[in-house]
């Protein structure tokens, strides 16, 4: 039976997860990490892309992407063929790198890019990998609360997550922490989020 076609919607992110087979390590050590960001760069400049929240975790990644001119498929099999040809180079392995095909649910609505880069960032937190989301340093965490980070990746870009909030620009950091630190039952209360409910309106 053939595989169902993806649908891709250009102008909104999607929530993307991969994992490697069979729950296997992706990323073995601290020069994993940093290729496979390097792939990300080298995929951008052939097939430009954003990302708003990334979380490398050890077996399996996160990415919040956007891709408006070509198809999110396309984007994701050479990241994903780069990566596992890395892989399997490395440490002279064969066959399937990552499990099955990966996780993309899209993100239209404010509340979801939000909600979705606060699961991204908390992940380190609830596999007990780190205590506090800044003290991880494969994700994108640092972006959002820490001003004036180098953004030495050409692909990232954190303004759409931050602009769900309905706050004046020069608090949105700070109200994006704040956030982050939120019982998840008292997020609709305290956090402002921007009137229409669909993302880009």
């Amino acid at each position: 039976m053939p595989r169902k076609l993806r649908v891709w919607i250009p102008h909104y992110f999607y929530h993307i997860v991969c994992r490697g087979n069979r729950r296997d390590d992706l990323f073995r050590d601290a020069g994993d990490f940093k290729t496979f960001k390097l792939i990300l760069a080298q995929v951008h400049h052939k097939f430009p892309f954003e990302i708003a929240a990334y979380c490398l975790m050890t077996n399996h990644f996160h990415l919040m992407l956007r891709s408006s001119e070509y198809p999110i498929s396309k984007v994701m099999s050479l990241i994903n063929k780069r990566y596992a040809d890395y892989y399997n180079t490395k440490n002279n392995f064969t066959g399937h790198v990552f499990e099955k095909r990966y996780f993309a649910e899209v993100l239209n609505t404010y509340r979801s890019m939000l909600e979705v880069s606060k699961y991204i960032h908390l992940n380190p937190v609830k596999a007990g990998m780190v205590v506090k989301p800044e003290a991880y340093k494969w994700s994108s965490y640092s972006y959002y609360v820490t001003e004036n980070v180098p953004n030495l990746y050409p692909y990232m870009n954190i303004t759409p997550v931050l602009d769900c909030l309905n706050v004046p620009e020069e608090l949105k950091m700070e109200q994006y922490y704040q956030y982050m630190l939120q019982d998840p039952e008292s997020e609709e209360e305290s956090t402002s989020f921007r009137d229409s409910t669909k993302f880009g309106e």
